[in-house]
């Protein structure tokens, strides 16, 4: 009777889970619509065309699966995780997620990377209800470990969505130009997003577009000894407009055809961040 009940409760919640996810791509498309419908008309008698509602089901369906994942994982995360680095004199990769997730979210990735032979993965929580300043300090502090633990002067940076934005902070404004060798962003609002108005978090709403912390940080100078990848979709349903996500320097990688959380499961934007791994640092001229 109780086995049955415990089962009857875990469908019932992971059905709202998943509806929850539906109803959150749907809307953040839906608004995505909205903002370039109405700055091209055109686009309104092409909306019932085969080719575009193939393209909203190839945008939709991915997202909402991935969503759901992320989200069911997140109990994953809040285990303690204290031995994930341990091969001395090996850059380690420093995976910083996005907002209302945790580290669970980067169990694919990982994975992925792993099966290249990238070593010395490493996961930080990073709470959406703590201040951009103290989530920095947190990083700094993480770096500084593993510097020390494994005999290294730098790491690599990898942030999906706000976790960008949180490297880029330490490289930028908190002087850790010099600690980082790689930092490679995934989906991150460089200039914000409109969704950020919906934010009920202080981290999210330091995403509105012309905020004060964007403002400094994309004045703020260029650091001339780090290679920065920028990864992106055009197709992005929470950067809005997706040319928000968009740098004026280091190297952009653009994809079509996925959404925002796709960008951490798909094979082509983890093929693209391998391959940014790999590049050599041009030293500064």
């Amino acid at each position: 009777m109780i086995t049955s009940l415990l089962f009857f409760l875990f469908i019932i919640a992971n059905l709202s889970l998943l509806i929850f996810d539906l109803l959150v791509v749907l809307l953040s498309y839906s608004i995505c619509w909205y903002e370039y419908s109405n700055t091209n008309p055109n686009l309104v008698d092409k909306r019932f065309r085969i080719k575009n509602l193939k393209l909203i089901a190839t945008l939709i369906l991915p997202e909402v699966f991935f969503d759901f994942i992320t989200i069911a994982t997140i109990p994953f995360g809040l285990i303690n995780r204290n031995h994930q680095a341990s091969q001395r004199n090996e850059t380690p990769v420093l995976l910083l997620h996005g907002l209302f997730v945790n580290q669970a979210c980067w169990f694919w990735f990982k994975r992925q990377l792993r099966q290249q032979r990238v070593k010395n993965i490493v996961t930080i929580n990073l709470s959406s209800w703590h201040s951009e300043e103290v989530l920095t300090e947190l990083l700094a502090k993480k770096i500084d470990e593993l510097r020390h633990q494994l005999g290294v002067n730098k790491v690599n940076l990898i942030g999906h969505s706000m976790g960008g934005m949180i490297a880029r902070n330490y490289v930028q404004l908190r002087g850790g130009h010099d600690k980082v060798e790689h930092l490679i962003c995934l989906g991150s609002p460089h200039h914000g997003s409109k969704l950020a108005t919906f934010s009920i978090d202080p981290l999210g709403k330091l995403l509105i577009p012309n905020s004060d912390f964007l403002q400094r940080l994309n004045s703020a100078p260029i650091p001339k000894n780090i290679q920065l990848t920028n990864i992106y979709t055009n197709k992005d349903n929470m950067v809005l407009p997706n040319a928000n996500n968009h740098l004026s320097w280091g190297k952009a990688v653009e994809f079509d055809g996925m959404g925002h959380t796709s960008l951490i499961y798909r094979k082509a934007p983890i093929a693209a961040t391998l391959a940014a791994l790999k590049e050599p640092v041009v030293p500064p001229t």
